[in-house]
């Protein structure tokens, strides 16, 4: 019996309640916010932190990008388990890991220890990566699309989160109350989550981390996977950009915002939460490559009116909500089609979301340079030449 065989034994077997049905996908999509949550805990809070520790906020500027280097570094090794071990215990030791390593970054006496500490929160901030091929296993072939955004929309609900309350928690009684804050819920979900989900049986045979090492064969010889992955990385290259730095530009000197105000932002982060479904549903309807095709039109263009927003607030708040729903509707398409279009569904997940993150995380380390020397439209270049990257690198055959 094939490894995918045994998979879909597993998860679909009968007499677990607590693992069918619409409620279990709830619980699901909380999880995934909740966690999700702890890659963009840094970001608003750079002010802060900076001020605490006596730097200029453009200065520590890279830890956001530290988060997104650990969690990339996180999915490498452990999302690959998911097709090959019982995810209930692996789930549960993760999201013990998370909350220890928040309350360290909690206590953290300068920026290195706090870095340190925010990528081996982000490194183990890997659950909702082995939720999401549980999903797509359980769904029917029909709706596999909307269920995949059902989580993916509460992923991006704890991005928006992450900035709106963890700016006027932080705002009120600095950040560090708000890593402990993010640390009891990671804990709490977590283990809700691992006691909800079905008892598997180990689902693969060879070496524990045999998924990481077929990881660079298994994209070579799925197309589909390769340009999912190129696709993402440059789209979430360029969201990343602007989305981590733009806590820089609102409380500089353009708009002069306090940091609570500035992560009110994050509320056009919603947009993506709405745009998912109706994603997934065009997904299932029309096919991924359409909707790809769209939303890189979308992020095209937004970036010049993320430029025109650096003096101009309207233009801001357009760009927000076109490049959130940009991000949001590539996302589920892409992620649609990496999860359906090999046998080992988990494995080519992680490849696909750790090259979205590395290249959001390279994108973001750019970014803050960027924006010391060349302000604003520094970023947006950054932005603009992702984008260009990702498409032009996917537009011909491979």
């Amino acid at each position: 019996m094939s490894s995918a065989t045994v998979t879909q034994t597993s998860v679909q077997k009968p007499g677990v309640p607590t693992a069918s049905g619409r409620l279990f996908l709830i619980l699901i999509a909380v999880c995934t916010a909740v966690t999700a949550a702890n890659i963009y805990l840094a970001g608003p809070l750079l002010p802060l932190i900076a001020h605490d520790f006596g730097s200029t906020p453009s200065a520590v500027a890279w830890i956001a990008s530290v988060a997104q280097f650990g969690y990339a570094t996180g999915l490498l090794f452990f999302a690959p388990l998911g097709d090959r071990v019982n995810r209930r215990p692996l789930v549960a030791a993760l999201s013990v890991a998370t909350t220890a390593a928040l309350l360290v970054g909690a206590a953290a006496p300068g920026t290195a220890a706090l870095a340190v500490a925010v990528f081996v929160a982000a490194a183990a901030t890997v659950v909702p990566q082995l939720l999401v091929p549980l999903v797509a296993e359980r769904a029917p072939a029909h709706h596999r699309a909307r269920h995949v955004a059902a989580v993916i929309a509460g992923l991006f609900t704890g991005i928006v989160a992450a900035r709106v309350v963890g700016s006027l928690v932080g705002q009120a009684y600095g950040w560090r109350v708000v890593f402990i804050g993010s640390a009891a819920l990671t804990l709490v979900l977590g283990l809700a989550t691992a006691y909800a989900l079905p008892s598997e049986r180990r689902r693969g045979s060879g070496p524990l981390f045999a998924g990481l090492a077929a990881l660079p064969g298994l994209v070579r010889t799925s197309p589909d996977l390769w340009r999912a992955c190129l696709r993402q990385a440059g789209m979430f290259g360029a969201w990343s950009a602007l989305w981590t730095t733009l806590a820089l530009l609102l409380t500089g000197g353009s708009y002069g915002f306090s940091t609570a105000t500035a992560g009110l932002f994050g509320l056009f982060g919603l947009a993506a939460s709405a745009v998912a479904p109706l994603a997934g549903g065009f997904v299932d309807r029309f096919g991924a490559g359409k909707v790809v095709r769209s939303a890189y039109v979308l992020a095209a263009v937004s970036v010049p009116l993320f430029w025109l927003g650096g003096h101009v607030l309207w233009a801001l708040f357009v760009a927000a909500i076109a490049v959130h729903a940009a991000l949001v509707a590539s996302h589920v398409a892409n992620q649609t089609l990496a999860l359906t279009t090999t046998s080992t569904p988990a494995t080519a997940n992680t490849a696909y979301v750790v090259a979205g993150f590395t290249g959001g995380a390279l994108a973001s380390a750019l970014a803050g340079p960027a924006f010391s020397h060349w302000g604003w439209g520094g970023v947006c270049a950054v932005a603009g030449v992702w984008l260009v990257i990702g498409w032009v690198s996917t537009a011909v055959r491979r």
